[in-house]
């Protein structure tokens, strides 16, 4: 069977099985009740269309039309297919959708409108704005979409983009502006640019270069008859603003020391001669679809100097117009803007070549098969599938509304802007994002030892947590193994402190130090020197003395060995005996903490006292107010059995001490979790409402929580942060990614910044 009739049959069953189509619609307020029906329609809704009568910006307040936006289409330029009608259109504006809710959590409906002619369909279009926070017209041919847009931005008051035209222009902007920094080339000096196509894209993608500073009698246009030409009849008033008088040059004289060539056409139009022609470091845009207007392989084996970018995800820098429109839309909705207008697109354009020159999260290189990635002549823009782009572009794109005047809100604080757009990704993310945003905001940043210094992984999330400015990082290890590292994998971390234990200064002051310490504990001098020597030894001594303020370690030592050292040196509070791991776990947009999850195998009720006083600790960092339930396998006094026992204790001793937190237990998960079961069965239950703090009987119940939750729920889970230490103790594990070790370093750095 070939690969193209396999495709054709993946995509059918991809579309028709199941639930057909790809979009459904879901709601967002429950209407289970006869309360919540008369609250969603008749007679509540009635007060709320009045309020919108009295004042008409109240719709985005009420309703869901300020994160909705209209995919709308008359079929009549899809993809690569032509003029195949509406319905025909169909599956691909519902892709849209699909993309617009993926990658930045905007709502779609795709309407497909059965009109060609335009100004009956700028009639239809407008009539629904009222619906709508904003348009994206697509697949409409050319020169029609022209007028079209123009028209619906000057008569509406919400933007209107068409993505085939400003989408292809802002992603390739991007590619421009880093394309050129490679080259070694200025735009306002640019003596050639050769341009293949004349319709929507073209067209919008000089207009936007030119906007870059592109200089126009550097631009030279073709279309299907050739040169954009004075001496031309048939050229329509899109076309005529880039029409040439003297030198009708053919189009592949024109390639003749020409710095750059946008292709936006049809596949096969450009040889390999017209390659090698071209000027030094020659700029190359095929971006005909499915195939380039010369295959990528065929122009890179010509030139080895060329920068190319083409619309195919399978060869390097494909302008694709999903890093673009999800996210001008999300800035454009979030300020309410009224258009999207040039500096904003500008800003997105700026935006995503600013995030290709940033290190590539481990994860979008998994994504794209493990391959180092850096910028540079094969990453020039971003890849479609980096989470960064929602979190670079759409604030961009607001500010610029903001500062040109057409956002009919501000935002006044983007670091929580970006805040509310990680939650976007995922609660964990926003999470994450709070704990690094109390970081920042702390006069100093928090000073933060890795044990395991030249390890990858832990440089590649120390390179992050640098970028996003929350840590100051000493990193222990061979200075030069460490550099070498940091160059091999292409990092951006400048001025570091790389500490090798035995070179550093203070290495002797500390070996007297803890010495005096262990010296009646069987630990000789010699031996505390070959202990101090080694790195996770000498990082918990920096902590422990005050010269750090957080212990990052355990990444190649044995857990057991890392806990150790840093209960021996940094030690634990008084009154601890032994130190809890919590971790935080999102399930379906709720936040719980479980402890202890990595610590005690079997803790005794003394133990589970402390856990649940541990546990609660992280709960400010979140905004929450800690509800504490002690689980077991029955409900108070049901059951006689010393694994009960202990917990009833625990609760006992707990209630003794009076704290200021809300506990309650024995009791099974289910009435931990269920408010209306513990009302009905044990009214006297202190839990008014469900419990968020989990405290487990021991660490088998624990972690298979924990796992089956992330394993077959989904949940998203933080951690484990360890409590119960003098100094801050984070304990990494052998085989931990860069974004896991970033998440622990983060919260570990927020958590502090409440306590200090």
């Amino acid at each position: 069977m070939s690969s193209k009739k396999n495709t054709l049959e993946a995509a059918q069953s991809y579309h028709a099985e199941g639930r057909p189509g790809k979009i459904e619609v879901v709601a967002t307020k429950p209407c289970t009740t006869q309360r919540d029906l008369s609250l969603a329609y008749t007679p509540g809704v009635a007060d709320v269309c009045l309020d919108i009568e009295k004042e008409v910006d109240k719709a985005f307040d009420y309703t869901a039309r300020g994160n909705l936006v209209a995919v709308i289409s008359n079929g009549t330029a899809v993809l690569g297919l032509g003029d195949i009608g509406p319905l025909a259109s169909k599956p691909v504006m519902e892709g849209k959708a699909v993309l617009f809710k993926r990658f930045a959590d905007v709502d779609v409906f795709d309407i497909e409108v059965k009109e060609k002619d335009p100004q009956r369909l700028i009639e239809i279009i407008a009539a629904l704005e009222p619906t709508f926070g904003g348009i994206n017209l697509e697949d409409i041919k050319a020169p029609e979409c022209f007028d079209i847009e123009d028209a619906l931005i000057e008569r509406l008051d919400i933007p209107v983009f068409h993505d085939d035209q400003h989408g292809t222009a802002i992603i390739s902007a991007a590619a421009l502006i880093n394309a050129l920094e490679i080259a070694g080339k200025d735009i306002t000096a640019i003596n050639k640019m050769v341009v293949s196509g004349a319709g929507a894209a073209s067209v919008a993608c000089v207009k936007l270069f030119m906007e870059l500073g592109l200089p126009k009698e550097a631009v030279w246009m073709y279309d299907s008859r050739g040169l954009i030409h004075t001496d031309r009849s048939d050229l329509n008033r899109h076309k005529q603003e880039f029409a040439r008088s003297g030198d009708n040059m053919k189009f592949v004289d024109a390639f003749q020391d020409a710095d750059i060539f946008v292709g936006v056409s049809i596949g096969g139009t450009v040889t390999k001669d017209m390659i090698q022609a071209m000027a030094s470091n020659p700029i190359v845009f095929a971006m005909a679809n499915p195939d380039p207007e010369i295959p990528y392989p065929d122009a890179k084996a010509v030139r080895d100097d060329i920068i190319m970018a083409t619309g195919r995800s399978d060869f390097p820098n494909q302008v694709n117009n999903v890093l673009g429109f999800p996210f001008i839309f999300r800035g454009a909705l979030d300020v309410r803007a009224r258009r999207i207008n040039t500096e904003m697109k500008l800003a997105a354009a700026h935006a995503l070549a600013n995030l290709a020159k940033q290190t590539v999260p481990e994860n979008v290189v998994r994504a794209y098969g493990g391959k180092s990635i850096s910028f540079g002549r094969d990453y020039i823009i971003p890849k479609p599938f980096d989470h960064r782009v929602l979190l670079w572009v759409a604030p961009a794109v607001a500010k610029a509304a903001i500062d040109s005047g057409v956002a009919r809100q501000t935002i006044t604080d983007f670091d929580q802007y970006r805040t509310r757009l990680e939650g976007m990704l995922g609660p964990a993310r926003e999470l994450i994002r709070t704990s690094i945003n109390r970081s920042r905001r702390r006069e100093t940043m928090p000073r933060v030892v890795f044990a395991d210094g030249g390890e990858t992984n832990v440089l590649i999330a120390v390179e992050q947590a640098v970028q996003e400015g929350f840590i100051r990082p000493i990193l222990l290890g061979n200075k030069a193994r460490i550099e070498q590292n940091i160059k091999k994998l292409d990092l951006k971390i400048k001025g570091l402190e790389i500490i090798h234990p035995d070179e550093d200064g203070r290495f002797q002051t500390f070996i007297d130090h803890y010495w005096q310490r262990k010296q009646r504990q069987g630990i000789t001098k010699d031996r505390a020197t070959k202990q101090l020597s080694r790195r996770s030894h000498f990082g918990a001594m920096l902590v422990s003395q005050g010269e750090a303020d957080i212990y990052v370690a355990g990444y190649t030592d044995r857990y057991s060995e890392s806990l150790r050292i840093a209960e021996d040196i940094i030690g634990l509070r008084a009154g601890v005996q032994r130190p809890a791991a919590v971790t935080a776990v999102v399930y379906k947009s709720r936040l719980f903490l479980f402890a202890d999850t990595a610590v005690s195998v079997d803790p005794t009720a003394e133990e589970l006292v402390n856990i649940a006083k541990f546990a609660v600790e992280p709960a400010p960092l979140f905004d929450m107010t800690p509800r504490v339930a002690f689980l077991s396998f029955a409900n108070f006094g049901a059951y006689d059995h010393p694994q009960v026992d202990k917990v009833r204790r625990a609760v006992e001793q707990l209630e003794a001490e009076g704290v200021d937190f809300i506990f309650d237990g024995e009791m099974t998960v289910d009435v931990a979790l269920d408010q209306t079961l513990r009302e009905s069965v044990f009214p006297f239950s202190k839990l008014e409402t469900n419990a968020n703090v989990l405290i487990f009987p021991n660490l088998a119940a624990a972690q298979m929580a924990t796992q089956l939750l992330t394993k077959i729920g989904g949940a998203e889970m933080l951690g484990p942060v360890h409590r119960g230490f003098n100094r801050t103790v984070v304990m990494l594990s052998a085989g931990m990614g860069p974004t896991d070790i970033h998440n622990l370093i983060a919260m570990a750095a927020g958590q502090q910044a409440i306590q200090s």
